[in-house]
């Protein structure tokens, strides 16, 4: 694992080097997570990579991680929760601004990420007329996806997400704002190309490029969207077919990019759901090449996703490594200096 490595990877793909730390943003947030300067020093971490863009995940259903004006029950009552019965947190508006600007001294642009129409429980707890039945559900703080949705034909709804996502494009001189769109399960086909297409336009009036999860190809992507692919598998006929018609891919493939995936079976942390990835398995392929009929100049970039239920400090969190005083994870499969 040398930086020749490093670069060859990257240079396959046109721009994005991505990290997307999703927790220490909003997924199952601690208060000592919460903290900008952890998320600072992480940005520290990430800059020495190069890494060039960093996506913050703000809001799911076990929490929403920031402070919204017009919307203040968002943070004050979704923020109150988080994976497992942790306390929760949320990063206040000169929070969230004051590391847009920390990311942007060391060329890092944020792109902050609002889920929706799914991972939704959250918002949907804090404002029951946010619901069809205008009953809000009790707050969540478990692990299962897929249960929740806006309201689609409510018109508030789309006074909620302007609103929302105003304010956030506000705060972020980045071009992109992400709207999720992954596991909406509990969202009808046709709903959910509804929504996807109006929320798209919401962004578009406020001046930002949408990014979505791959899912989002299944409504009419604008022009300009980026989808971002997490599938498992290495063919997905709706993703080729909407990169045929022009719309850009960023490669976060499951199985080989996400970092909160353990190493083998006797790894501490991390999750197992989309397989173990060991060194040889995360750079042994070429984004650029990867999924069948999206090749070339489709491929926007990489990401590598951190999901983090079993994170609670930054301690367990990489990269980590010997020069810097702490340990690291050391593969069977790397030959290691001596003194590593």
């Amino acid at each position: 694992m040398t930086p020749t490595t490093v670069i060859a990877l990257s240079a396959r793909v046109k721009t994005a080097r991505t990290l997307s730390v999703e927790g220490l943003d909003g997924y199952s947030t601690t208060p000592a997570m919460a903290q900008r300067g952890q998320v600072q020093r992480y940005i520290d971490q990430i800059a020495l990579y190069k890494v060039n863009y960093l996506h913050l995940h703000l809001s799911d259903d076990q929490g929403w991680r920031i402070a919204i004006n017009s919307w203040p029950n968002l943070a004050i009552y979704g923020g109150a929760t988080a994976v497992g019965g942790d306390p929760g947190g949320f990063y206040t508006q000169a929070d969230y601004s004051a590391i847009v600007a920390y990311a942007a001294a060391r060329y890092i642009t944020i792109v902050p990420e609002i889920d929706m129409p799914g991972h939704t429980n959250a918002a949907l707890a804090s404002y029951a007329q946010l619901n069809c039945s205008g009953v809000a559900p009790p707050r969540y703080t478990g692990t299962a996806v897929g249960f929740s949705s806006l309201c689609v034909p409510l018109p508030l709804t789309y006074v909620f997400i302007d609103q929302v996502l105003g304010e956030i494009a506000a705060l972020t001189p980045g071009p992109y704002l992400h709207i999720g769109g992954d596991e909406a399960s509990s969202t009808t086909p046709a709903d959910y190309r509804t929504f996807i297409n109006q929320a798209q336009q919401i962004v578009a009036g406020h001046g930002k490029t949408v990014v979505g999860w791959h899912d989002i190809v299944n409504a009419t992507p604008l022009p300009s969207t980026v989808a971002q692919y997490w599938g498992t598998t290495a063919s997905n006929s709706a993703v080729v077919a909407a990169a045929a018609n022009g719309t850009k891919v960023i490669m976060l493939s499951a199985n080989l990019t996400y970092l909160d995936m353990k190493y083998r079976g006797s790894t501490k942390l991390g999750q197992r759901w989309a397989g173990f990835i060991d060194v040889d398995k995360a750079y042994s392929w070429d984004p650029g090449n990867y999924l069948s009929g999206v090749t070339g100049s489709a491929v926007l970039g990489v990401e590598a996703p951190l999901w983090t239920e079993t994170i609670r400090t930054t301690a367990n969190m990489g990269p980590r490594w010997h020069v810097m005083g702490i340990n690291y994870y050391h593969s069977t499969q790397v030959s290691w200096p001596a003194g590593s």
